[in-house]
């Protein structure tokens, strides 16, 4: 029996330990705390997630090759967006071993639900994986929204400070994943050997679909219209448009997990996991149904803690970590004036202060 004065440690030993782990960046203490109902995962669940999104791709597609009201297609775009996105999620989760229990399943479905987003399915568990996972918000190795610093932007020519401004802000979030993530990252990039062979082969796999399916609506348009623009303007419209607004969205997204006033970028030898995993990123809550395409995908922080646990289970893990670690969890609704504010803010970094600058707060500080 413990006396009623013992000592709060003796009372909370559990809790010390964990203190002890968490004080040396271990996640340990925090995937412990996250219940076995979270990482539940129904092959039949994956399946009717991947066959509705599948569905409803199918259904914008054949929506923007038969329609031709301006209004229309302009809603059929902004659909096509939300729906392609779906779908990667969906492979995002596939590719991290999370969507079903068979590797096998995971990697069909996951390389056939990535084609909508022109992804490559090995390059991205290599680069998302393994780079950016393991390495969240550490200097010189997490290559997502890396910022740049004072003297790097400094540095710049004038293009490049140009470029800088446009992808930094707000407006220019799907062309800073266009050029950083999927054109570097996903198709020119020169990956190590032991995954050259598995890139190249769903390189492949994705230049086939485009490429087929550029000719099949190039040859749709021509009997649609008669004429050599209509041939051109059905695969952009069905298949550019839609994977450009993919591309907005996703850059947007991965934007708001990670770049925020209070998301510190941590120094090589002061980054830990704990750091990372659980600072490094935030909760933000979709509204008005959004997760019916997105599929809880703004609820990071357990996904970071621990990859195993499936989209859909990703709420009942945060309340688990929430519970165990007050007052560490970035929580707060998802809001667009929120995105926009961040991209105001932060544009530079100083490592040394381990803060956000502006581009006027970073000419300020220059000798």
């Amino acid at each position: 029996m413990v006396p009623p004065d013992a000592p709060a440690a003796t009372l909370d030993a559990p809790d010390l330990d964990r203190e002890k782990a968490v004080g040396k960046g271990s996640l340990m203490p925090v995937i412990e705390v996250i219940p076995e109902a979270a990482y539940r995962n129904p092959t039949w669940k994956g399946l009717a997630y991947f066959a509705r999104d599948l569905a409803m791709y199918i259904a914008t597609i054949t929506g923007l090759i038969l329609i031709t009201n301006p209004i229309a297609t302009i809603a059929l775009w902004v659909l096509g967006g939300m729906v392609i996105s779906g779908l990667f999620i969906v492979a995002h989760d596939a590719a991290h071993g999370a969507l079903f229990s068979s590797k096998r399943l995971n990697r069909v479905v996951g390389t056939i639900a990535m084609l909508p987003s022109w992804h490559v399915y090995e390059g991205w568990v290599l680069g998302h994986n393994r780079i950016h996972h393991s390495y969240t918000v550490r200097e010189g190795f997490d290559f997502v929204w890396h910022p740049y610093t004072p003297e790097q932007y400094a540095a710049m020519s004038r293009l490049g400070r140009l470029r800088h401004r446009i992808e930094w802000s707000w407006i220019g979030a799907g062309a800073y994943y266009l050029r950083e993530v999927w054109w570097h990252k996903m198709i020119v990039g020169a990956p190590p050997a032991r995954w050259a062979p598995a890139i190249r082969r769903d390189r492949i796999i994705v230049w086939s679909f485009v490429g087929g399916s550029s000719l099949l609506l190039a040859l749709v348009g021509w009997m649609q219209s008669a004429s050599v623009l209509g041939a051109v303007w059905l695969p952009i419209k069905v298949l550019v448009v839609p994977f450009l607004a993919f591309s907005y969205i996703i850059g947007s997204f991965v934007h708001v997990h990670h770049v925020q006033p209070d998301i510190r970028w941590w120094k090589r030898r002061e980054w830990t996991k704990f750091h990372g995993q659980m600072e490094g990123t935030t909760v933000l809550r979709a509204r008005f149904g959004l997760n019916f395409f997105f599929h809880w995908i703004m609820v990071h922080v357990p996904h970071h803690v621990d990859m195993r646990i499936p989209m859909y289970n990703l709420e009942l893990a945060t309340d688990a970590i929430k519970e165990a670690f007050p007052g560490v969890v970035h929580d707060e609704p998802l809001r667009f004036r929120d995105f926009v504010a961040n991209t105001r803010q932060c544009r530079l970094y100083d490592f040394d202060a381990g803060r956000w600058l502006t581009y006027r707060e970073a000419a300020a500080q220059r000798p």
